[in-house]
């Protein structure tokens, strides 16, 4: 059995605790799908789409990015005026794209399933008994947002959109002021 010092296991946690295996090569294919970008782009774009909470390394990202292209999946442009190297998916990689998919659904249905339980915990640790008045109303609101996604997945009308966008835009605007009155003290 082969160890790393201890700073080097704690590195290693830190960087890949709660990221599911393959879930990184899934995103990196999805937005490669999507347009052709860099490799800083696509760390941007995950730390974006994360809200911040998850920022891929470069040391992650150019080793995948490598082993894509060397697998013939992507193709590597041109750089572009400024020195940047950008990667495109190839028909290989889109089909492979399309396998990963599978993998993301099959992952997004374990995340639905579980979501609603893992806020359903929301009582659990520190000040416990006074967060248990939020657990229903906080398990409702994500099992809605998960019912909402399936509802408009195909019946999505702008106006829908919209009216979604400005209740979920001024809960969370609510929620950041709470929020901040607490951390005033």
């Amino acid at each position: 059995m082969f160890e790393h010092p201890p700073h080097e296991f704690d590195r290693r946690m830190k960087r890949t605790a709660g990221v599911p295996r393959g879930l990184l090569r899934f995103l990196v294919l999805k937005l490669l799908k999507e347009k052709p970008m860099s490799g800083a782009e696509i760390v941007d774009e995950i730390e974006k789409e994360t809200g911040g909470r998850w920022k891929p390394s470069p040391g992650s990202i150019y080793p995948l990015l490598a082993q894509l292209q060397n697998k013939g999946y992507t193709k590597e442009l041109p750089k572009d005026e400024v020195g940047m190297k950008h990667y495109k998916l190839t028909k290989e990689g889109e089909k492979f794209f399309e396998e990963q998919a599978k993998f993301g659904e099959r992952l997004r249905k374990k995340l639905e399933f579980l979501a609603p339980i893992l806020v359903g915990g929301f009582q659990m640790g520190i000040n416990g008994e006074k967060l248990r008045e939020i657990r229903e109303p906080a398990r409702r609101l994500v099992t809605a947002l998960l019912d909402l996604r399936l509802t408009l997945k195909e019946n999505l009308t702008t106006q829908t959109a919209r009216e979604v966008a400005q209740i979920l835009n001024d809960s969370a605007e609510k929620l950041e002021q709470i929020i901040e009155r607490i951390k005033k003290g």
